[in-house]
């Protein structure tokens, strides 16, 4: 699928907080509830094999079930079944889309109409970040790590492509859902990075201006 054109205007929503997917990115998932199971068992019978995340908006007083506008959807690259029942899938990021309206159904899943109108470049070749400075801004998540006592793989993020890097990272970092949902709406590659970037040095300021965590 590589225009709008082709994509489905009506697909499956998974809201869930804090699981961000992006473009080109590939999200691991387990699977366990009925409606979940439902909704899986649907997907791969279509020839889209699609499953598209949101994040609930817990905003105050607001709709118990209220979503953010914008999420990614992705297309069901892997899967395999547990002897229990549950499936372990890998969702890889197709393009994000904004939702029109939520449908009423008989399925126990949401669904939602949706539009892929401002998010062509989802579906293009590999976004690069020509002003990314990889050296600083290692130095800058290492510290963040170590702040952290996080473990990974350093020679592998070392020599990622940016994209990779910038958007795996914004995935698996353990950022409130609002920060989440900045992220994914980042305009290009170097907004989200920067967004990136303005969360790291947050969270090694403790939440506060006090100066960085050494």
């Amino acid at each position: 699928m590589k225009h709008p054109a082709d994509l489905p205007d009506v697909v499956p929503i998974f809201p869930l907080p804090g699981a961000l997917l992006l473009p080109r990115s590939r999200l691991p998932l387990h699977i366990f509830e009925p409606r979940y199971l439902a909704m899986l068992d649907d997907a791969l019978k279509t020839p889209e094999r699609m499953i598209a995340m949101i994040q609930p908006n817990r905003v105050p007083n607001g709709c118990d079930d209220a979503l953010y506008s914008i999420g990614c959807a992705g297309r069901i690259t892997q899967f395999s079944e547990t002897e229990d029942g549950r499936y372990m899938i890998t969702l890889s990021g197709l393009s994000r889309y904004r939702v029109v309206e939520e449908l009423e159904g008989f399925t126990p899943y949401r669904r939602a109409n949706v539009s892929w109108s401002g998010f062509e470049r989802d579906l293009g070749p590999t976004d690069v970040d020509v002003h990314f400075q990889r050296g600083p801004f290692l130095d800058l998540l290492g510290r963040y790590f170590h702040a952290r006592e996080l473990q990974t793989d350093w020679e592998s993020l070392k020599e990622a492509d940016d994209e990779l890097l910038i958007n795996s990272l914004s995935m698996l970092l353990g950022f409130e859902p609002e920060d989440k949902q900045a992220l994914l709406e980042a305009p290009s590659l170097t907004t989200r990075r920067e967004t990136l970037v303005t969360l790291i040095e947050f969270a090694l300021r403790g939440g506060d201006d006090e100066e960085l965590v050494q």
